[in-house]
């Protein structure tokens, strides 16, 4: 008798076992739940020397004034990453999201980009830039209608892969190829305005 309730014992646990090690393979494998994924990845810290976190961006950052790219750094990177891409946009803009910067390939050593990176489709370092909205590659900085401030966001994406896209890619190209490579993402927030 004592066996038999041993024996009960011992397949219980097993079994106890066994199925936290599915539940915890769901998590960790393909089937995860999309809130798991999205509180995992938002970890990435995002700064710039030229404005905080929903401040005003300065307008030698806007077509107002020099329209150069702001420095950018990021900190808090997960280990296995094979790189990054910055894309900014204003979700603001009347006709809807409007794609300011798309820059994808970045070297995973990366840590910060300086202010003014040049407007060539292949940088030096091997990084690519894509089409933006004003159908130019590079950076073209907030140039909004006059009225109320709009919001731009600075979002960089960590990635464990290299997406391997030519320059010039779009938005919609670069959003599809990192979709599911994602392993770390934050964003920047600035604001501008034009009264005239």
């Amino acid at each position: 008798m004592k066996r038999l309730f041993f024996n009960i014992v011992v397949v219980f646990i097993f079994l106890t076992l066994l199925s936290g090690c599915d539940n915890k393979a769901q998590m960790v494998g393909g089937k995860v739940d999309e809130s798991f994924v999205k509180s995992k990845i938002l970890s990435l810290i995002v700064q710039s020397s030229a404005f905080t976190d929903r401040t005003f961006i300065p307008v030698e950052h806007t077509c107002d004034g020099e329209d150069l790219s702001p420095d950018l750094s990021w900190r808090e990177v997960p280990v296995g990453i094979e790189s990054f891409v910055i894309i900014c946009d204003d979700p603001d803009a009347p006709g809807g999201n409007w794609v300011h910067w798309i820059i994808y390939d970045l070297p995973a050593d990366l840590r910060s980009i300086p202010k003014g990176i040049d407007d060539l489709p292949k940088l030096p370092d091997g990084s690519m830039q894509g089409k933006n909205d004003f159908d130019r590659i590079g950076y073209n900085g907030p140039c909004p209608p006059p009225g109320k401030p709009h919001r731009y966001k600075y979002k960089v994406y960590a990635l464990d892969k290299k997406i391997g896209l030519p320059p010039g890619s779009s938005r919609t190209e670069v959003l599809k190829a990192i979709k599911g490579h994602i392993k770390s993402r934050g964003v920047l927030i600035g604001t501008y305005q034009r009264l005239n």
